[in-house]
């Protein structure tokens, strides 16, 4: 950490725009009972989504997900995730067929564990609540996708890239670096209205656009053949239209690596 960062203790209380609500680092980031700064912004959370189950260890959905199910860089945006989709991954967690290829992805390891211990009754709540919102950013732009050749040096804070104040720039070379366009409101506040900057090398825009509008010339399928037009989704397939670039790019590691598998095809 930078000598010139400054984080807020745990018990001093927080303000954001827009809400009335305040709450402390330490409220905020409660496992089982993370701060709801907007309520307003989604209908009533499901007891799971909202504070989990202590007894059996699962975290709050919406400790990492956001009560708008729009999620972060180091874990999945879940919103608008057709509900059959979403209890199909569940039950690959369940049984071992969906895995990181990094065996440092400790969240990954967590949501099997959540998997597990999760009633069939609360995985049906989670989908339909999280289901029924906007698809991947919504309304709201959540990642804003920025060529660059150097980007502003990070440090990792739970699996999330935060920007060091005052600590300069590093090149960038072929990485993708999400971070948040707002630390402190992410980092500290939690703030689910505070989206992020993905950078990404020179050239990616259109060399992703190449690869899902032709499939690279035969080099593979074009994306909307499954996943329908605009990205956002066709029948049980999810919307990939924006999401995390880092989030498409592990998944897709993933599956070429084998960690990540199908039990059946999506019904």
């Amino acid at each position: 950490m930078a000598p010139a960062e400054k984080i807020a203790s745990e018990d001093q209380v927080q303000h954001l725009p827009g809400t009335t609500l305040a709450f402390s680092r330490k409220e905020a980031n409660d496992l089982f009972n993370p701060a709801d700064w907007y309520p307003n912004d989604h209908r009533a959370m499901p007891d799971i989504v909202a504070h989990g189950r202590k007894s059996a260890g699962i975290w709050a959905c919406a400790l990492c997900h956001l009560p708008n199910g729009k999620g972060k860089p180091e874990n999945a945006a879940v919103s608008g995730l057709p509900t059959s989709y979403f209890i199909h991954q569940m039950e690959d967690f369940r049984a071992g067929l969906r895995r990181s290829a990094d065996p440092r992805k400790t969240n990954t390891n967590l949501m099997i564990a959540y998997a597990r211990a999760m009633t069939d009754d609360e995985i049906k709540q989670t989908a339909e609540y999280f289901g029924a919102m906007p698809s991947g950013a919504g309304t709201t732009p959540w990642f804003k996708v920025v060529e660059a050749a150097r980007v502003p040096k990070t440090r990792l804070s739970a699996g999330l890239y935060i920007p060091i104040r005052d600590a300069g720039t590093e090149p960038l070379a072929d990485r993708i670096i999400e971070a948040p366009q707002e630390p402190e409101r992410t980092e500290i506040q939690r703030d689910p209205r505070s989206g992020f900057i993905a950078y990404v090398p020179f050239g990616s825009l259109t060399g992703g656009k190449v690869l899902v509008e032709t499939g690279g010339q035969g080099k593979t399928e074009e994306c909307a053949v499954c996943h329908g037009q605009g990205l956002h989704g066709l029948g049980p397939v999810p919307g990939i239209a924006g999401r995390s670039a880092s989030y498409i790019a592990r998944q897709l590691y993933d599956m070429q690596q084998g960690t990540r598998k199908e039990s059946g095809p999506l019904s």
